[in-house]
């Protein structure tokens, strides 16, 4: 394995840094690499690894970097604006790409460029991370449980605060609204519209739809036409995400996403270790038929979303290294079975019954 290179974009980051010293403590020597040279030496320096500058301005270039890169482990948000350039220049370059992201538009991206990536035999799979391992491998299980479902709702009850990417990935949502998916099509719909009283698996609680990756993932892995995906939220806050609609043209504009975005870099820092060890998530499904009158319910729980981050997406590069399989677009359960999240530190079992 140690003669197969992997690259880590974006690894000065919060989350990229994480994976880099997990996978040196796993005798790996991944290349580091990202936009700026000045931030990634410092961590190269300390880990005794190579570092590469690079920007994704020029797909040529950045093909020609990875032409002898068997896998790339893509950590540099906002995947909106980098995760294209990267699946194009891995498909150039005969690379497997693998990104944290939990981005809706990146997973239909990935999805379109699904016939490139076969005709060059590369693997794309955004969404190796928390978004979506754990809500996606449940998501399959409780499809093999119940083939017929025809209406799919996921949902996690996590502690962990963000990183300052996930919180600025959340902050591009703010003017587009909530997503769900409708007879096959994904829909948006206003902030805060639906909510419903679920037990994730500590207690009932009211919970409210989000545009969760899910909307778009667990149906190219399930093909189930209805889904949605649901966090804990009190009935306050409900009602203060239900105000935003209002302003959601105003959270669009450019210069706000700037100003909010700004916020963020002097104010979020990501959890610390002794935090993400004290911090489970708790993850939730349920299918259903309801012209059979059927359910089916699964949980399972994860340790710190992003643990699962860390150890999902080395878990999924040390696939790749051995895959012998056709290229195209994979979810993480398509690509790896739905037993991938059993396997992850800190993982229990999926457990499906009536309830």
């Amino acid at each position: 394995m140690n003669n197969k290179q992997i690259l880590i974009y974006g690894a000065y980051g919060y989350t990229g840094e994480l994976i880099a010293r997990k996978a040196v403590a796993r005798g790996l020597k991944p290349i580091l690499s990202g936009r700026s040279a000045a931030k990634l030496q410092p961590l190269a320096n300390e880990l005794g690894l190579a570092a590469i500058a690079i920007s994704l301005d020029d797909e040529d270039v950045l093909a020609r970097t990875l032409r002898d890169v068997a896998v790339v482990i893509h950590c540099a948000g906002p995947f909106s604006a980098t995760a294209e350039p990267m699946m194009r220049a891995c498909i150039k370059s005969g690379t497997h790409y693998q990104d944290i992201t939990g981005e809706m538009a990146v997973y239909q991206q990935a999805h379109a460029l699904d016939a490139e990536a076969k005709a060059a035999g590369v693997v794309l799979c955004p969404g190796t991370g928390f978004d979506v391992i754990p809500t996606d491998c449940l998501a399959m299980a409780l499809h093999k449980a119940m083939t017929s479902a025809t209406h799919l709702t996921l949902g996690f009850d996590s502690d962990s605060g963000l990183s300052p990417g996930t919180a600025k990935t959340s902050i591009e949502s703010l003017g587009v609204g909530g997503a769900v998916r409708r007879n096959g099509k994904i829909e948006v719909i206003p902030h805060g519209e639906l909510t419903r009283k679920i037990n994730f698996g500590r207690g009932e609680k009211f919970a409210v739809a989000i545009p969760w990756g899910d909307v778009a993932t667990a149906y190219y892995s399930t093909e189930i036409p209805n889904i949605e995906v649901y966090i804990p939220m009190s009935p306050r806050r409900a009602k203060k995400m239900q105000g935003l609609n209002k302003f959601r043209w105003l959270l669009r504009m450019q210069w706000m996403q700037k100003w909010l975005k700004g916020k963020v870099d002097k104010s979020v820092r990501g959890p610390t270790e002794n935090q993400r060890a004290e911090q489970k998530t708790w993850v939730w499904g349920e299918v259903r038929n309801d012209r059979r009158g059927e359910r089916r319910v699964g949980r399972v729980v994860t340790a710190n979303g992003y643990d699962v981050t860390v150890y999902g997406s080395l878990a999924v590069m040390e696939y790749l290294l051995d895959y012998k399989g056709e290229g195209g677009y994979f979810t993480p359960s398509k690509l790896c079975g739905h037993q991938l999240v059993e396997k992850l530190p800190g993982s229990g079992a999926i457990k499906i019954g009536i309830d």
